[in-house]
């Protein structure tokens, strides 16, 4: 049997895009494992505390971060929702962060996480791609593609729904075929990524 820890991050429940694109993976992984396990955190609807000195101090003490840390250390693969919210990650997946990276438990060439693969939807209002306007200010996919991999040494896959705000701001109406197409996309990549490695994993 294996594991999926699925991640969402999105402040509103209905309507995210990387919700929807989430969804879509977990659809497909059960499909795929129907006897397999999704273990879910949902960051905005339940909170994690921000890391305080006693929490930090305690490390793999701290009933919350040891527990944490297990979730993550069990799982045969991680799904993560991470809309970008001025510029960067959401506050709550933040929180999550600082939580679960442990000195000392996980932290390493020798993490128990090394080599897990995560795969990130990291959805985008706008478009921050190399030859973009805001190509300088994409903090999303280059902080969690360099933090996933130094700390844990994961194997780090990213699913990128952009232009989202596309039908809902005039100004960026000429965007909406390349919205739809980017949509498109994100859902064609969530059933395709997730099917391989569901086989991956089964092999």
């Amino acid at each position: 049997m294996t594991t999926l820890l699925h991640l969402d991050s999105a402040v509103f429940p209905q309507g995210s895009a990387s919700r929807e694109v989430t969804a879509t993976f977990v659809k497909t992984w059960l499909e795929q494992h129907p006897d397999g396990q999704v273990v879910y955190r949902d960051l905005a609807a339940n909170p994690l505390p921000h890391l305080d000195a006693a929490a930090a101090a305690a490390g793999a003490e701290d009933p919350l971060r040891s527990e944490l840390a297990a979730e993550l250390e069990a799982a045969d693969a991680v799904l993560i929702g991470a809309p970008m919210y001025n510029f960067s990650i959401p506050s709550t997946l933040k929180a999550w962060l600082d939580q679960v990276i442990i000195v000392g438990r996980n932290v390493g060439p020798d993490s128990p996480v090394a080599g897990t693969p995560i795969t990130v939807v990291a959805s985008r209002g706008g478009s921050y791609a190399p030859g973009t306007p805001r190509e300088d200010s994409e903090f999303v996919q280059n902080y969690l593609q360099k933090l996933l991999t130094s700390m844990f040494g994961a194997e780090v896959d990213f699913i990128v729904p952009e232009l989202t705000l596309a039908h809902s701001q005039p100004a960026m109406a000429e965007l909406i075929p390349l919205a739809e197409a980017s949509r498109a996309r994100a859902f064609t990549e969530a059933t395709e990524k997730a099917k391989a490695l569901a086989a991956r994993l089964a092999a």
